[in-house]
């Protein structure tokens, strides 16, 4: 019998699959905390420059003597959105004081000291070690180099999934947060933070992908949008605790030493896997155990001849680029991770960002079994897209009080983007076969990420094109990119109901013919 076929046999998604699904989906939770945990990490608080020789100065206000020296020390910001310029003090040079107990046409000179305001943060690291001023792109460094590394993890640990299997890289995985957490809890130097943050942003890539295509390969056809949706919400839970974690703690040490716990489970090997490696013994008896479990019985003999491919060439990376059509697949899922990856940065928000996540997941769950995997993806992304080119029109010419409408437009835009990330998991999960499939799914979150750096860059794009044109630019780059890559999609084969492809041949035949049935 073929892999599908034994699950059907046993229950495509019984309770030793939902057992161990479950399991698979805490640490998803922590995925989901320390993709953005970097809020808390590296929060800038508002800040200015200390008085000088005053030892217990805060940035609140402590009383009218207080407020005096403020006024006659800090120069007021220049920013609307600031109170106090954070980065120069007035030099006491005999200046003449006017309004406000501010100097008369004093000079400013830089700083080297500052209080920063508590009311959100306690202590974030750029706060300890004083990221600011000069050194204001250090925090934002550290970001990218954090994604740096879930870059790297998205493409080795992919690749050695499907090399040595689904549990012992996951254990790596887990091993290597658990580590790199815990001294970065303790990092005392910028570069120990960054060495750290890359490693966890490795390690916790591994975790989330591994993890993925472990709950996919053990379940039936029909189940499988359970298992490639269900473990989105526990991510997008991740995001809603850390802002309670956040709120109680309120320190960057303590926040990321709780992110890191519990952060570690012992799981069976994928049976899946052990197969495509010839090891049949070993994923008969994981099967056996899982249909007694479910309270089932299997034939004695389980396994034919050709139920292994062990004879047949073993997946590397490169195969994904093997054949025209195997080459275009991969393409196009490239091309839609790379641009779900941008868009969902573009519209984060947070706790609200969070939220907005579970409807767009229930949406998946009830409708993917009925439209089909390329059809809602398809939709999802141009729904989105649309979303994000119409707030165009709300941003330049609304009134103020129609501000609602663009809050509405943009979280449209968060569900479609939010649901076609998940419809795309699932996807190319079922797209790539299981000689491959931990590597393609790597690569393709490797190439996701050069979305998530690229994101900042295209925001910013109406600082060097000015004018309400610069101010649409973006929506219209990440609207019509979303739109041209959702209709892009609908050259993929469609997977609803289709068994599995095992090997480079079963993935280049998928589509064809029918398919695998």
């Amino acid at each position: 019998m073929k892999f599908d076929e034994i699950l059907t046999e046993i229950g495509e998604f019984g309770t030793y699959q939902k057992r161990l699904y479950f399991l698979i989906c805490l640490p998803s939770i922590n995925a989901g905390i320390f993709m953005v945990i970097s809020v808390f990490l590296l929060g800038v608080p508002d800040h200015r420059c200390a008085l000088p020789g005053v030892e217990n100065d805060t940035y609140q206000i402590q009383d009218l003597f207080h407020e005096r020296l403020v006024n006659r020390s800090i120069p007021p910001s220049t920013d609307e959105g600031l109170t106090y310029d954070e980065c120069n003090i007035y030099t006491d040079d005999g200046s003449e004081y006017g309004g406000f107990s501010r100097p008369a046409n004093a000079t400013t000179v830089a700083c080297d000291r500052w209080v920063y305001d508590d009311s959100v943060f306690d202590i974030t690291f750029t706060s300890e070690k004083n990221l600011i001023c000069d050194d204001e792109l250090l925090p934002s460094i550290a970001k990218m180099l954090f994604f740096a590394g879930v870059l790297v993890g998205a493409l080795f640990f992919g690749i050695l999934s499907d090399k040595i299997g689904r549990k012992k890289t996951l254990m790596v995985s887990f091993l290597l947060v658990i580590a790199s957490s815990i001294a970065l809890s303790w990092a005392n130097s910028y570069a120990m933070f960054v060495a750290m943050r890359f490693l966890v942003g490795a390690g916790n890539s591994g975790i989330f992908m591994t993890g993925f295509v472990i709950g996919m390969e053990m379940v039936g056809p029909s189940k499988r949008i359970w298992a490639g949706v269900v473990i989105e919400y526990f991510f997008a839970l991740g995001l809603v605790i850390l802002a309670g974690v956040g709120y109680l703690l309120r320190e960057w040490r303590y926040i990321e030493m709780v992110a890191a716990f519990p952060n570690i489970l012992f799981l069976p090997e994928s049976p899946r896997w052990l197969l495509s490696k010839g090891r049949v013994q070993e994923a008969e008896v994981i099967l056996r155990k899982a249909a007694q479990v479910n309270g089932v019985s299997l034939p004695d003999k389980l396994f034919d001849e050709d139920s292994s491919d062990s004879s047949a060439p073993q997946g590397q990376i490169w195969h994904l680029f093997s054949s025209k059509t195997m080459a275009f697949r991969t393409f196009v899922i490239f091309i839609n991770c790379c641009l779900l990856v941008a868009t969902r940065n573009f519209y984060l928000n947070f706790t609200i960002s969070g939220l907005v996540e579970f409807p767009a997941y229930t949406l998946c769950i009830l409708l993917l079994n009925r439209l089909g995997r390329k059809w809602l993806h398809c939709a999802c992304m141009v729904i989105g897209g649309l979303a994000c080119i119409s707030t165009v029109f709300t941003t330049l010419y609304a009134r103020d009080d129609l501000q609602w409408v663009t809050v509405t437009l943009a979280m449209i835009g968060k569900v479609g983007a939010a649901g076609a990330f998940a419809v795309i998991y699932v996807f190319s999960a079922e797209l790539y076969p299981t000689i491959v499939r931990n590597a393609g799914m790597g690569a393709s979150s490797c190439f996701a990420r050069l979305g998530g750096m690229a994101a900042p860059y295209i925001a910013d794009l109406n600082k060097v094109v000015h004018g309400d044109f610069g101010r649409a630019l973006p929506l219209v780059v990440f609207g019509g990119a979303s739109v041209a890559a959702g209709l892009l999609a609908l050259f993929l084969p469609e997977t609803l109901n289709r068994l599995l492809p095992e090997t480079i041949e079963d993935a280049e035949n998928f589509g064809k013919y029918g398919g695998l049935k």
